[in-house]
């Protein structure tokens, strides 16, 4: 009688917490993906995986719309709404990688409150899952999505993939190819012959990330949540903005990169010619950086310290913890 009971509240208690009765898939007719996510509504979602059906994933937060969108071999194949951390209680911005997934799980602190879905992207609780969504920020702290969607974007995701958290409304664009990944000239002595690290196997296979910091003067390069290359890096110029950078395609006629500012002031998101002059990284670090790269790999430089989120964390499973909900 006891497990019953178990039972039943804790199926009441997912139904009051996904807010499912409000969650509705919208067609997407002729619109984009972006120009969809601009029209949705609270609760709402759009979903579209057959624009590019296999590749590597990433997700973009972004706090100031309450707006998620999911990229696949850097094509959007899907968005949502969110509800992110309330005052007192924000959802951190930065670079995050997925650190353990579960479909069913409990919050530790909320009173056995169900998580459904849960991805983690933080050892202190923070999180993508299924919650009650009631049109503003309202949480502890975590990422909550419409019940159906967290279930497609749970399918859609791995671990060690990357997930970007944002606080200002910006819209991808294509871009010239990262200015880390082209050579060009810098003031003072060059690091082109600077020592790098470089174990690519440690990691054979997942998606790749290379995060820049500008603060640190340092890349990490990211394979399957799991760092393989590390090099010194010189960035000319102001560092008080944040820019991802998602390789879309590499063919016969190059590198197609899509392009998205994720802090700042959101202004001047083109690229110029000039920008690869801004980069001063070891030559070979540049070549080896290129062998791994795939459609779908992201390069992010950011003016903030690599602790400042979990680039360079390993992949791993989180041993239970109090959680945020």
């Amino acid at each position: 009688m006891k497990s019953i009971s178990f039972a039943m509240t804790a199926a009441l208690g997912a139904v009051m917490w996904s807010g499912s009765a409000l969650a509705q898939q919208v067609p997407l007719g002729d619109r984009t993906i972006f120009q969809a996510a601009q029209q949705l509504k609270n609760g709402e979602y759009v979903w579209a995986p057959e624009a590019s059906p296999h590749g590597p994933a990433l997700v973009i937060v972004n706090l100031k719309t309450q707006k998620l969108v999911i990229f696949r071999n850097g094509v959007p194949i899907g968005a949502s709404t969110v509800s992110s951390g309330s005052p007192g209680h924000e959802t951190p911005t930065g670079v995050f990688t997925i650190l353990q997934k579960r479909e069913e799980h409990y919050s530790s602190t909320y009173n056995n409150a169900p998580m459904p879905n849960m991805q983690r992207l933080t050892q202190r609780g923070i999180a993508l899952h299924a919650g009650k969504l009631p049109g503003y920020p309202a949480s502890h702290g975590c990422i909550r999505l419409p019940h159906k969607f967290s279930e497609l974007l749970f399918g859609a995701t791995n671990l060690g993939m990357t997930v970007v958290i944002t606080d200002i409304p910006a819209v991808p664009q294509r871009s010239a190819t990262p200015g880390v990944m082209t050579s060009g000239p810098a003031a003072g002595q060059s690091l082109g012959a600077a020592a790098y690290e470089w174990h690519p196997e440690r990691s054979v296979d997942g998606p790749v990330s290379v995060v820049v910091s500008v603060a640190d003067q340092r890349a990490l390069v990211m394979r399957g949540g799991v760092v393989i290359g590390s090099a010194p890096v010189r960035v000319a110029g102001p560092a008080d903005g944040a820019m991802a950078y998602v390789l879309r395609a590499w063919d016969s006629s190059g590198q197609d990169w899509l392009k998205l500012q994720f802090s700042g002031s959101g202004q001047g998101m083109a690229v110029g010619a000039e920008e690869g002059k801004r980069f001063d990284v070891p030559h070979q670090f540049r070549y080896d950086v290129a062998t791994v790269l795939r459609p779908g790999s992201v390069i992010i430089v950011t003016p903030e310290p690599l602790g400042a989120g979990s680039p360079g964390r390993e992949q791993t499973v989180i041993e239970p913890e109090p959680e945020r909900s």
